[in-house]
């Protein structure tokens, strides 16, 4: 090949190059994906669990929620007040003052406290039992089934199993809601972390049957509503519930209750 063909094949392929290298940058001008610098500065303030107990999916939905103004700054329930004050600053706007939550198991039918009907030896997972003789072997149909699958939904080891019942480190809690999400009784809630008073107790049953299948849980007699002076507790589905936003923590239900189930 003569030096002629060797120069041509060149300026080809480096005229070649150059038309690909044109057209890239003006494609990546073209197509550039402008980026919230705002929307940036939150999502590097949030914890990066991605959980999703802020009700939108992971840190990076919540982040372009609240740079857009669709989401509160202090919406993150596992960053809590300290995250929220850090996206108040990035944001420009006053931090609100965040009540933080925490998760409780509204039951208290632990091994001692109630009876298994039978000897269950299958799957370990509270979910399956929807498929076994009276929903697991517990002699209450609305309490803890006790194989932990809200232990295993907890990325922050805030839940465990003790004598049959899941019970919640309320310090360890960060309110995320996957226990909540998994448990097949709903048993599970958020409420204030600073809660006076808690009827930890879910069964819908009426009182005669509660007293079979329970020692300690609620008959619906509503001593407890009827003693309140703050009108905060009310009887439902034969099971009194509190109004925290009305409780004052005065104690009077927690003496007044025959099951002691007001805790």
């Amino acid at each position: 090949m003569n030096m002629t063909g060797i120069l041509s094949a060149a300026a080809l392929i480096g005229g070649i190059g150059l038309l690909i290298g044109l057209f890239l940058g003006a494609a990546a001008i073209l197509f550039q994906v402008k980026v919230n610098e705002r929307e940036e500065a939150v999502l590097s303030a949030l914890p990066g669990n991605n959980c999703g107990g802020c009700g939108y999916p992971g840190c990076s939905g919540l982040a372009a929620a609240i740079a857009k103004g669709e989401a509160e700054v202090n919406a993150c329930p596992v960053g809590g007040e300290a995250v929220g004050k850090q996206i108040a600053a990035i944001m420009g706007v006053e931090s609100k003052e965040a009540v933080r939550m925490t998760a409780f198991v509204h039951c208290m039918g632990d091994c001692d406290q109630t009876y298994a009907h039978y000897e269950y030896t299958g799957i370990e997972d509270c979910r399956m039992l929807s498929y076994v003789p009276n929903g697991g072997p517990k002699s209450c149909t609305y309490g803890c089934l006790g194989f932990g699958t809200c232990v295993k939904a907890c990325p922050f080891d805030a839940i465990h199993i003790e004598n049959g019942i899941a019970v919640v480190d309320k310090d360890a809690c960060r309110a995320c809601g996957k226990c909540i999400a998994v448990c097949p009784r709903n048993l599970i809630s958020l409420e204030p972390y600073r809660a006076k008073h808690i009827v930890m107790c879910s069964s819908q049953d009426k009182g005669i049957d509660t007293i079979k299948s329970c020692v300690v849980g609620c008959i619906g007699c509503g001593i407890c509503a009827k003693n309140c002076p703050a009108g905060a507790i009310a009887v439902k589905d034969f099971h009194a519930v509190i109004d925290q936003e009305k409780c004052t923590g005065c104690g009077v239900c927690v003496e007044k209750c025959p099951k002691h189930v007001i805790v």
